[in-house]
């Protein structure tokens, strides 16, 4: 009887396996990146929300004013279902002298729950102020935007404007100068 030494197959065969793993571990990690990487491109850039958290305020420094309605561009957008909605507040807007650039339905489609919301970029905070003070109850969201417009989108609950506001500084316009976004 003769004794077959079988220790060098399977050491052999252990190595293949092994280096199998590795291979489908690798290639498995690979696909993975390639997927999530893929998938970035099809996710949705996050937007502010409103009903996210607290209410963004806008806020400007005690020292300066608040700009005139004439140097304030507004877009004014209609969140709801009510026809005409838009078109009559940009009409009210107008005759007090702002600069409305765009009447139309929300281009974001999104649903305002309150009576309004105002965006706003970093540039446009001074304006956004003046804005959020025709509107009770409007809520500041700021976007990435880089230029000074101001959106006025109306919600459910809007009803009119409030009377204009007498000019004053930031620092006398209330709880809401000192809150940042």
């Amino acid at each position: 009887m003769s004794y077959i030494v079988e220790s060098g197959t399977s050491s052999s065969r252990r190595r293949r396996r092994r280096r199998a793993a590795i291979t489908l571990f690798v290639v498995a990690a690979l696909l993975f990146g390639a997927f999530w990487y893929a998938y970035s491109y099809y996710r949705e850039p996050p937007v502010p929300r409103a009903s996210a958290g607290p209410a963004c305020t806008p806020a400007t420094s005690p020292s300066s004013t608040l700009p005139a309605p004439g140097k304030v561009s507004v877009n004014v957008y209609n969140a709801t279902d009510r026809d005409g909605l838009a078109a009559g507040a940009a009409e009210q807007l107008r005759g007090r002298g702002f600069r409305v650039l765009t009447v139309a339905n929300d281009p974001l489609h999104r649903k305002v729950a309150g009576p309004a919301e105002v965006r706003f970029g970093k540039s446009g905070r001074p304006g956004a102020q003046v804005v959020q003070r025709l509107v009770k109850g409007a809520t500041a969201v700021r976007d990435a935007r880089t230029d000074a417009s101001v959106d006025l989108v109306l919600g459910r609950t809007f009803t009119t404007l409030l009377p204009a506001p007498a000019p004053t500084t930031a620092a006398s316009a209330g709880p809401s100068s000192g809150a940042t976004c």
